[in-house]
């Protein structure tokens, strides 16, 4: 017996107890219910109270963990809007045709994945029969992130509605005669169906979440209402386990993102095993997402589990799912009826007792068939429950079994994930399960067959007609005859021609100010998304506050502590910066979906992510990879970039390394500009061709990235005809000459190439040869030696192919007689990827290895990137070559301390 005194003690508890009687009167009833009805029932009372209160919107903590059974019970089920038996059919030819497809494309040894879509079928196809929305209707339709490994059953559906040919499906895994099926959803490769890649696992929900979210923001800031768009994300239980997965979750409910819903096949299995063997995985999704805010529907038991139920009064068998594990369900899945009576109901009096009641043929349907994830009445109810709740983003827990219907080889089975194939027997079992028309003699050569009912069958027609109503088929990606936009006023980028004087500007300030003109476009303007990771005030971008509003869909409910000053903090529901708080990964993912709107919306937009440059690449390379595969477009930038000019942070916050990065990605632009004419240069190029008139055969899925600096440096004026050199990679900044150094006649000559910020230690070196040791050095500007590489790499693909093509790195050095020496404050192996193609003397500095802290001095020194230390590297290859004293570079490495 509870002593109400001792328990709530009203003098000591945080929370004062206005009737010590009441709450004594309530707890005695508890103690009551469980020495008269068990603790059990006790239980039950408690969670069923505090069920109601929540439904009574009293303000309680809310339950993070229901009972293993459905959400939604069989009574409260909605009819089916269609002819169930028709759909049955149409699941059955997709179910069929993915597994023939990755079984014929095995022969090849090409792969695939059968078990996934097995269990997910019916999860796609109530949403392509019910609830997906098409392109073809109002609006931009609903996005759909499916399940990369389910992609077999998304091309048999494609299959079936006309879409896709016999001859696409056995081009399954077989991309590279220009006509094949990607393994998993790759816009790239197939941009007319695909609009998500989602295979890098973790992404899918991260990039979902951000979607859903870019969507408010478009349809808040009235660039077009897209309010009508729901994003539907397909998921494994498994999948889950990634960080990126949940990394979102709190923003969903926070921002009330009830365009929204996860689809989360709990199958309990991953790629080796099971998701929690000894636990239950979704109980623990459940309480996961209901922590976080999120409206949870748990569909998890098929009809037949109805009777069983019924029989429960006691509440032993409910007990009893909630305590086995899910490696044990996995195994009932496997095992005969006497061992379930055993091991499941044999624990519990109660249910020993119910399970007298049971044929072994109901209690093998309920544990090797009957789950929520596979009656389509079940799913069907969950998608209706998911798009009427208002307030909050849904998550469905559908519970499924991996390898439904292939067969007792396949079902359940810890290798299912890696078998790729069924035998014909399998298959003609699998025939007679789905009750599919297709005979013995059409196993010709024993290669199993495609079945298809015909293109004017009844089944074809049922999926057209509905697919017509929702607006289209999908997935679809369109691509939108998105008229150019117009080029921004010259004036924007020609404000940095004249260079700044005598007054010094870091290449990040000059990025910021370009930005604040093109954003003041009174044509474009509107178009550019600001995004930026709770960095804004290093960058400068602090006056961006007031004029363009941060973006959030509550405004701004207080008065602002900065509220008298001129850039004060300024939040608005129409706001244009998406300021992320500290989130790479989030912010790119809005980047992503603010990329791709030219597809998705039929709206392009230009989203710039301004970040640390050591936080993006290192952080998010995988994030750039997905853009680069949804072809997305817009503009990149490392701020307070390279290795040596972030003074004082240390090994953690010193890049040496980006662009080497990426140079992977072969959709990313890569530039280092050096002073602030080639920022703008570079933007304004990128403009043209992204969102402007491109070039006959240029790309223009393509995404910028620039590495700008926060070393404030005097700028220079722009040297006249160098626009072309600045966009390949490669200009000829100045010469000895024309640097206004004194160098003797005939004096010894190298080159010197610098990328970003370098350049300014290579200018001084300049003037140290000069002055110093009587060597001419002409400087040159590399503003992408990515750019520079990737030119000689198609010229010598072009010579291959018989075509006579020179890299514009050797038409750009043609002439020069002298050695070069390429200086980069990234590790050497950045200048160092143009070096096969530079056919006189090369050599490179770089900083290679951790970064520390220190004065931006002393680091250069450290790495042997300083004036001094390019002087004694120039000499030093001048002097192998015999063109200055040996004793020279000894001279020079004692003169400056190296």
């Amino acid at each position: 017996m509870i002593d109400p005194v001792a328990k709530f003690p009203s003098e000591l508890d945080q929370l004062p107890d206005r009737d010590t009687e009441e709450t004594a009167e309530w707890a005695a009833s508890l103690d009551a219910v469980a020495k008269a009805a068990g603790p059990h029932r006790a239980a039950y009372l408690m969670r069923r109270t505090l069920q109601h209160a929540e439904g009574a919107g009293l303000a309680l903590p809310k339950l993070l963990e229901t009972d293993y059974v459905n959400t939604i019970p069989s009574s409260s089920e909605p009819v089916i809007d269609g002819d169930e038996e028709m759909e049955r059919r149409i699941t059955a030819w997709n179910r069929w045709n993915a597994a023939a497809m990755v079984t014929r494309g095995s022969k090849h040894g090409v792969g695939g994945h059968i078990a996934t879509f097995a269990s997910a079928a019916w999860l796609y196809e109530t949403g392509f029969n019910h609830f997906f929305r098409g392109k073809e209707g109002d609006g931009s339709g609903d996005q759909l992130y499916i399940q990369g490994h389910a992609s077999p059953g998304i091309y048999a559906r494609a299959f079936l509605d006309g879409r896709l040919t016999e001859a696409h499906l056995d081009k399954f895994r077989q991309e590279s005669a220009g006509d094949g099926l990607p393994s998993y959803p790759h816009p790239r490769r197939l941009p007319w169906l695909w609009e998500f890649p989602t295979v890098s696992m973790g992404l899918g929900p991260l990039s979902a979440i951000y979607q859903a979210r870019f969507n408010r923001y478009l349809t808040n800031r009235n660039i077009k209402d897209v309010s009508n768009s729901h994003v539907w994300a397909f998921l494994g239980d498994g999948e889950m386990d990634e960080p990126e997965s949940t990394a979102a979750l709190a923003l969903a409910s926070r921002e009330g993102l009830d365009n929204l819903t996860f689809v989360i096949n709990c199958n309990l299995q991953r790629l080796d095993g099971p998701v929690r063997a000894n636990f239950k995985i979704v109980q623990e999704l459940e309480a996961q997402f209901r922590g976080a805010g999120w409206n949870v529907v748990k569909s998890l038991w098929g009809g037949a589990w109805d009777e069983l139920f019924q029989l429960d009064t006691t509440g032993a068998l409910v007990r009893r799912l909630r305590e086995v594990p899910d490696a044990q369900v996995q195994t009932y899945q496997t095992r005969d009826a006497a061992y379930i009576r055993e091991d499941f109901f044999g624990k519990d009096p109660a249910l020993v007792e119910m399970a007298k009641l049971l044929s072994d043929d109901k209690i093998l349907e309920c544990f090797h068939l009957s789950r929520g994830g596979h009656e389509p009445r079940k799913v069907y109810a969950a998608y209706k429950a998911a798009l009427s709740h208002k307030g909050a983003p849904t998550v469905i827990l559908a519970q499924t079994v991996k390898g439904f219907t292939l067969g007792d080889g396949f079902a359940s089975k810890n290798a299912n994930h890696q078998m790729k194939k069924l035998t014909n027997d399998e298959f003609k079992n699998m025939r007679d399960l789905l009750e599919l028309p297709i005979s013995d003699a059409q196993f010709v050569d024993g290669v199993v067959p495609y079945g298809h009912p015909g293109a004017d069958s009844p089944e074809v027609r049922y999926l057209q007609e509905r697919r017509a109503a929702l607006g289209g088929p999908a997935p679809a990606r369109r691509s939108h005859a998105i008229a150019p936009l117009p080029a921004p006023a010259d004036k924007s980028f020609a404000a940095f021609d004249k260079g700044s004087g005598q007054q010094s500007m870091a290449t990040t300030m000059a990025f910021v100010r370009l930005m604040k003109d093109l954003i003041r476009d009174k044509t474009t303007g509107k178009r550019w998304v600001p995004i930026v990771p709770d960095e804004a005030r290093t960058f400068g971008m602090e006056s961006l506050f007031p004029s363009l509003g941060i973006y959030s869909p509550k405004g701004q409910t207080y008065e602002p502590v900065d509220r008298d000053q001129l850039m004060y903090y300024r939040e608005a529901k129409d706001g244009q910066i998406l300021n992320e708080g500290i989130t790479e990964a989030g912010s790119m993912a809005d980047f992503i979906a603010a990329s791709s709107a030219y597809a998705t919306h039929g709206e392009a937009m230009i989203p710039f992510y301004i970040f640390y440059s050591m936080f993006g690449w290192q952080r998010t390379a995988d994030q750039m990879w997905q853009l680069g595969d949804q072809l997305g477009r817009g503009f990149l930038v490392g701020a307070t970039a390279g290795r040596t000019t972030l003074t004082g942070e240390g090994l953690q916050h010193a890049d040496g390394h980006s662009p080497m990065i990426a140079a992977t990605n072969p959709a990313a632009m890569s530039y280092d500009p050096a002073f602030a004419y080639e920022v703008a240069a570079i933007v304004k190029d990128g403009l043209r061709r992204m969102y402007g008139e491109a070039a006959p055969g240029e790309d223009r899925d393509v995404f910028y990235y620039l590495t700008v600096y926060n070393e404030p440096m005097p700028q220079p004026a722009k040297p006249a005809g160098i626009d072309e050199g600045i966009v390949k990679g490669l200009y000829r900044f100045n010469t000895a000459e024309s640097a206004g150094v004194t160098v003797p006649v005939n004096a010894s000559r190298i080159q010197l190439l610098g990328s970003g910020t370098a350049i300014h230690w290579t200018l001084e070196a300049q003037k140290l040869l000069a002055e110093e040791w009587g060597v001419a050095a002409d400087v040159w500007s590399a503003t992408s030696w990515t750019e520079l590489r990737r030119d000689a790499l198609e010229a010598d693909a072009a010579l291959l192919r018989g075509e006579e093509r020179t890299p514009f790195i050797r038409t750009a050095l043609e002439g020069v007689d002298s050695p070069v020496l390429a200086v980069s404050d990234y590790m050497r192996q950045v200048p160092d990827q143009i070096a096969q193609w530079v056919e006189q003397d090369y050599s490179s500095l770089g900083a290679d290895g951790f970064g520390l802290s220190d004065t931006r001095e002393a680091a250069r020194r450290h790495f042997g990137v300083d004036a001094q230390s390019i002087v004694v590297a120039a000499l030093a290859q001048l002097a192998r070559r015999g063109e200055v004293p040996v004793t020279a570079v000894k001279e020079a490495r004692e003169r400056y301390g190296l």
